[in-house]
Formats: C-alpha cells, structure tokens, sequence
C-alpha cells in the first residue's frame, strides 16, 4: 500500500497550534522538522548527551501528515487551507504552502516507537513496554505506567495527556469511580487505578484503541474487574453508554478536542454524581473562553484552569 504524505510549511511559532488543528479534523499522525534546539528536558527524554552541530533556526517548521492512497482527500485539504487562514490572524503562520507526495507502505507508524523513552511527569514514571529498566530504577518512584499505545493516543508526552494525569493525581481517591471519555491508549484510566480509583470505565469510538487501553491495563497488572471499556460515542447515546453507567461517577476525565468537549458538556452530567469533576485537556488557548461557557451553561462551576505551552485543561464542578 502507497500513502500520500502532505507537508504543510508554516512556522516554529505556528507549529503546535497547526498539529492541534489537524487533531481536531481527525489526523491522527503527525512530523515536524524545523531547526529549534533540543531542551535540555528533551535531552534528557531522548537520552542524548552530545547534539551534532545544528544549522541556525530559520524560524521556519514543516508539519507532514499521511492518507491512505484510497481516501479522498480533498474535503480534508479544503477545511485545512480555511483553518490555516483563519489562524494567520492571530498568529504568524508563514507561507502555509502544501506540497504533497507518496510515499511506500514502511513502518512509519512503528518507528517512532525509536524516539518514545522512559521519561517521568512529575513523581510518574511512564516508560514503554518494550523498554528495558531495571528493578532498582523503577523502585525509585512511586507510581511506574506501562504503556503501548500502538495506533491509540495517549504516551503521556504530549502537554494535554500531562495536564490530565497531574489533575488525576490531585483528585482521585480510593472511593473513586472514573469514566474516561476517549480513553486511547488507557493511560488516564491506568493512572487512576494505581491511585486507588474503585474501579474506571473507557469509552472511546475507535476499537483499536479500545483494545490498546484493554491491554495496557492487563500489562500493568491490574486486576480483573476493575476496567471496562466500550466502543460507543457519548454524544449519540446508546446501549454502551448506557452501560457505562448514569449518575455513578465521582470523576469525568476527557481529553479530546475543543469542539467535541464543548456539545459533550451537554450530556455528560446524566452520567455524573452530583458535586463530581469534569476533567477535561485537549484544548486549544483560544478554545478556553467557549469550553468555560459551555460548563458554565450546562451546570459547572469552573474550579481550576491550567495550562501548558498552548494547551489548557479545565475542570469543573457538577452542580448538586
């Protein structure tokens, strides 16, 4: 099988907030190459010590994606250009040309598992399945997460899965029973069950990633009984979300997108005890006032808003 790959040229600047928006329109893997030095916190991740001489940074970023050769991918590339231009007010997006190309059927979506390391968020350690660390290193903290995400979301390196595993951190209890909406690789639900969580339910509308999450629970030996998860989207209701349980849940954890947190405030509190928290990540900065008013007007009261670079998450109060 050929790909097409779609190279979208913009900025260093413009980078994230161009892969958040190819997030929301549904493109789930993403390259950028720009000539930004690596942090030292990045060095740390990738274990490198000695970085090659670099060429100056330009300022400049390209973003590639890829499409099955058989998708049509012109609706797509459409509602990209008019995203595109929208964002030029408001940030310096650069020339925003696309060049496409083919590319053959390698394992390009494996081989960023060669840049996926142990690396910590605070006292977690997440390291993939496939590393190898020893026991004494793995004592030194006190809570370790598995994980494989395969095709899912959710390594716990990207900003929005981090701002929900640090509020994670902060809320659950041993009483806790947890609904996690877009549950991807399982990593949120997993977190929650090594905190004490009673037990959690995932709910995601992709199988493959309702089988990874399934999975990585097993693989960080989490007893039977305590995870469940489901292939059914929340906002059009059905026998699964009927499932996943009404009026039971102290914690609502979503990281998703903007535009599917704001209709999903609507319906999520049937599935919510009364005082319960509405975890939500995903969100772009300038999303932030529209996923407020949405609480707001579906009866949350915002309690804390965090952020990281120019993702936010937000979390809100279920109303008694």
């Amino acid at each position: 099988m050929k790909w097409k790959k779609f190279t979208i040229e913009t900025t260093t600047e413009a980078e994230d907030l161009v892969c958040g928006m190819l997030s929301e329109l549904g493109v789930t893997g993403m390259e950028i190459e720009d000539k930004q030095p690596i942090t030292d916190e990045e060095k740390k991740q990738m274990f490198i010590d000695i970085l090659p001489e670099l060429p100056e940074d330009d300022g400049i970023a390209f973003v590639s994606f890829y499409l099955d050769e058989k998708e049509d991918e012109g609706a797509l590339l459409q509602e990209v250009k008019a995203r595109l231009s929208e964002m030029a007010a408001y940030v310096r997006v650069g020339a925003c040309r696309i060049f496409a190309s083919s590319t053959e059927d390698k394992d390009w979506i494996n081989n960023w598992k060669a840049y996926f390391h142990p690396f910590t968020v605070d006292d977690i350690l997440i390291k993939p399945a496939w590393s190898e660390m020893n026991k004494e290193e793995m004592q030194a903290y006190p809570l370790v997460i598995e994980i494989d995400p395969g095709t899912a979301f959710g390594t716990g390196m990207h900003e929005t899965t981090q701002l929900v595993l640090r509020q994670l951190r902060r809320y659950v209890t041993a009483e806790t029973k947890m609904l996690d909406v877009g549950c991807g690789s399982g990593i949120l639900a997993i977190l929650a069950l090594k905190l004490g969580a009673a037990w959690v339910t995932g709910v995601d509308i992709d199988p493959l990633a309702v089988e990874a999450a399934r999975e990585n629970v097993k693989k960080n030996g989490i007893p039977e009984g305590r995870f469940r998860a489901f292939v059914e989207n929340l906002l059009e209701g059905g026998e699964a979300a009927k499932q996943a349980g009404s009026g039971c849940y102290d914690i609502v954890a979503a990281n998703i997108f903007a535009d599917v947190i704001i209709p999903l405030c609507g319906v999520i509190g049937q599935y919510m005890k009364p005082s319960g928290l509405f975890v939500t990540s995903g969100i772009l900065d300038t999303k932030e006032e529209a996923v407020i008013r949405a609480m707001e007007e579906n009866g949350f009261s915002v309690v804390e808003v965090t952020r990281q670079k120019d993702w936010v998450s937000v979390t809100g109060r279920l109303s008694q």
